[in-house]
């Protein structure tokens, strides 16, 4: 019988990759066709996008906190639902308002199906010790942008823009809401863990001379340790909020970047592909390497890649805008499974569903602002706009270290 951790992981994994598919991935190749043939500009649909951030961000602590009462696997199935139903209206849409509609929808499906509740969920499950599962998910996760964009790309060259619309609504209902159902419920990993301990035979205490002798009094360490603060949670916040800034930022405007540090602009669009490998790559060594540590430790290590790399892309030019790429990957990748242990590790498994989706909401903001904010400052300050993401960097790097790694959650 498969353990119940391992078939979390692996369904919750996929089904990952087809919300995202649907979601994140989704505006990149269907804006442009779908403007064309609707008559409208392509920042409509890029701004449907942002609708549905907002909408998944006010959506998400109610999200989290049906997480906390009823478990993953019900909140999670329906994702499958919100989101085929939001994915067929916008395949049927004929103008602006049945487009902002359809996405606003869409946001409920994310509120409900991403990776915030997907890692309450196996926090549900498994408790204090869910940083291995949490890291699985993303491991299998990483290869959404790959899927996504190739299936899509082949189904819109085949059926147009609205047949990859209804082709992933289909694949919510017919693969997603399977995969989520497998999801085990809280009541069946009880049962099995009751059913180990009650099969491993307990050791049999046999006495030795020294069992007479007095136990020696040592003193113990009163001290309690400290409570996490309201202070903790908003900094934490702004991490998130910031790392979300500067790569939603950066994976709209990056090639055009590179291209002003005197990168060729298919070279830059080449070594801008590789966020993505960059990011599964740090999360293999957060895996190997850094499952052990405190994950504030590794968070902050995470933090300071993206300054590091953009210092040696301003200071040395186009020959480090690789090292740049790379650097900022590991560390989102890093970040994006803090995402779901460090609130554990500080504030412990109480309300955590609900908890994520409040420390999430601000993050959500950025990432709805970031593609006009950041595209702003480009316009105004061409390849300088580095100085602002490695500002941003640089500040989450700080507020971290403002955070104690002494906080013990009851």
């Amino acid at each position: 019988m498969t353990s119940p951790i391992y078939r979390a992981v692996g369904a919750t994994g996929v089904a990952q990759v087809i919300a995202s598919a649907g979601a994140h991935y989704l505006p990149a190749v269907i804006a442009m066709p779908a403007s064309q043939q609707l008559g409208l500009s392509p920042a409509i649909l890029f701004a449907g996008f942002s609708v549905a951030l907002t909408v998944s961000a006010f959506a998400g602590p109610i999200a989290g906190r049906l997480v906390d009462r009823l478990g993953g696997r019900p909140v999670l199935m329906l994702s499958n639902i919100i989101f085929a139903i939001g994915l067929t209206t916008l395949g049927f849409a004929q103008g602006v308002w049945s487009v902002l509609f359809a996405y606003a929808i869409l946001g409920l499906g994310m509120a409900t199906g991403l990776f915030e509740v997907a890692f309450s969920a196996i926090v549900r499950l498994f408790g204090k010790g869910s940083r291995n599962a949490i890291t699985g998910i993303t491991l299998i996760a990483g290869f959404a942008s790959f899927v996504a964009w190739t299936v899509s790309v082949y189904v819109e060259s085949k059926y147009g823009w609205s047949g990859v619309c209804w082709f992933w609504a289909c694949i919510h209902i017919l693969v997603g809401l399977p995969l989520n159902g497998l999801l085990p419920s809280p009541l069946s990993v009880k049962t099995a863990a009751d059913a180990t301990q009650a099969a491993t035979p307990s050791p049999v205490a046999t006495p030795s001379p020294a069992s007479t002798l007095p136990p020696i009094q040592t003193p113990l360490d009163t001290t309690p340790a400290p409570t996490p603060t309201q202070t903790t949670a908003f900094l934490m916040a702004f991490v998130f909020a910031a790392n979300s800034f500067v790569g939603m930022g950066l994976m709209i405007h990056m090639p055009r970047m590179l291209e002003g540090m005197g990168v060729p602009l298919a070279l830059a669009f080449t070594i801008g592909s590789l966020v993505g490998p960059s990011q599964v790559l740090g999360r293999l060594i957060d895996f190997f390497f850094m499952r052990r540590w405190h994950p504030l430790i590794s968070t902050r290590l995470a933090a300071l890649t993206h300054p590091l790399g953009a210092t040696l892309l301003l200071i040395f030019g186009a020959p480090f805008a690789l090292v740049f790429v790379i650097l900022h990957g590991i560390g989102n990748g890093i970040i994006i499974i803090s995402r779901g242990t460090l609130p554990l590790s500080i504030f412990g498994t109480k309300g955590y569903g609900q908890r994520q989706g409040w420390l999430m909401m601000p993050s959500k903001f950025a990432q709805a602002a970031a593609p006009f904010l950041f595209g702003l400052a480009f316009t105004d300050w061409g390849s300088n706009v580095l100085w602002l993401s490695w500002s941003l960097g640089f500040c989450a790097f700080v507020a971290l270290c403002l955070i104690s790694t002494k906080y013990r959650p009851a």
